[in-house]
């Protein structure tokens, strides 16, 4: 889909932003239409991933950066100089919104809050995404994603009940938050057109973090119980809700519901399950889970993962447990266009492969192009 068909063309974002997760962010708007443009300093080399190996593409370029990049413009100007300022100050003008994932005590400093610019663009939106937020005594720390995985509890509910803390393998709350700060970018936009007036947006990736603690947050807070860490990544109160062995691997099998339960009973061949008066119900099977593990893991242990996942796959909820390349070589995800290859100068035979957008509009994605060298605009 070209970006004349995109719901955000013609919003402008200035964004001072590196790494991962505000650039995450802006990358999702880039994809919906929005004219998304980078402010790097040359002094400091630009987007900080523009170096983040092993994988590069020429000069301050890396496959790294084009992951969280796509589809973005650059600016090379100095913001802390009077002349890189002056620049800066003529974009505002004419954008709706600057973004930054600056240290949360770095936009006051630089002078990119509402306060500072309102008198320049008053219906300018100004979204801050920090590691601890701007109003607080961390405003000052240094912050990162494993960091946030670790202080607000996710670790101690990820890996086997015997072993280590584990956080997940990606940085989730990197992109949650980003996420959050496009949610919370689009709201003062949308308030700005309506009000003609601007705000600050704040997101931060602790509280981010803490917020995804989700329903085990509210039994702790309310009934003061402690989810942990439950052996293959079960549910802490649904069972069967885990990963289970098969011939040649692993599964996934989520029956969440009576009705997933009674369905896989019967699709295997093991309708005595249900009379059996450990298994009998949700509570039983999550009393039971020892016992229901071992009877599973026989069951499913008889076939191999494709096999079950033909005989209950759209029946019941089950998964394949891949690996990342048989995640992306599945035929499933080359049916879906979940993979795309946009030009680039300097990628193998000039073409870059890389993940789609996973929005849709109007029932397609939108074409990729490939992140800006710095200062290419």
């Amino acid at each position: 889909m070209q970006t004349t068909g995109l719901p955000l063309k013609g919003i402008k974002i200035l964004s001072i932003e590196q790494y991962g997760a505000g650039p995450y962010g802006t990358m999702l708007l880039a994809d919906l239409g929005a004219e998304i443009i980078k402010i790097e300093a040359p002094s400091m080399g630009g987007d900080v991933s523009r170096a983040t190996g092993p994988y590069f593409l020429g000069a301050q370029d890396s496959q790294f950066y084009q992951t969280f990049s796509r589809g973005k413009s650059s600016i090379a100007l100095e913001i802390k100089s009077p002349e890189g300022r002056a620049q800066f100050e003529a974009l505002v003008k004419e954008a709706d919104a600057v973004a930054n994932n600056l240290r949360g005590d770095q936009p006051a400093k630089m002078a990119v809050t509402y306060d500072d610019l309102k008198s320049i663009n008053p219906k300018i939106v100004c979204a801050h995404l920090s590691a601890y937020g701007r109003d607080n005594d961390r405003a000052s720390w240094p912050g990162y994603d494993y960091l946030m995985q670790a202080e607000a509890g996710l670790m101690s509910m990820s890996g086997e009940p015997d072993g280590p803390p584990v956080r997940c393998g990606l940085s989730i709350i990197d992109f949650h938050t980003g996420s959050q700060l496009a949610v919370g970018l689009l709201a003062g936009i949308l308030g700005a057109q309506r009000t003609g007036q601007g705000c600050d947006i704040d997101v931060a990736l602790f509280d981010t973090a803490l917020h995804q603690l989700s329903y085990p947050a509210t039994w702790y807070l309310n009934e003061g119980v402690e989810v942990g860490r439950l052996p293959r990544g079960a549910h802490p109160s649904i069972a069967p809700s885990q990963a289970f062995k098969t011939q040649d691997g692993w599964l996934m099998l989520m029956c969440q519901t009576p009705k997933f339960w009674e369905i896989f009973c019967a699709k295997t061949g093991r309708p005595d399950l249900l009379a059996d008066p450990r298994f009998s119900s949700i509570p039983a099977r999550r009393a039971n889970l020892v016992a229901l593990t071992e009877v599973l893991d026989a069951l499913l242990s008889t076939q191999s993962t494709a096999e079950w996942i033909a005989l209950l796959g759209g029946h019941v909820p089950v998964a394949p447990i891949y690996n990342i390349g048989q995640a992306l070589d599945s035929a499933h995800v080359k049916a879906i266009g979940m993979t795309d290859a946009v030009d680039h100068p300097d990628a193998k035979n000039g073409r870059l492969q890389m993940l789609a957008s996973p929005i849709k509009v109007n029932g397609k994605r939108p074409a990729g192009k490939r992140a800006p060298k710095m200062g290419e605009h």
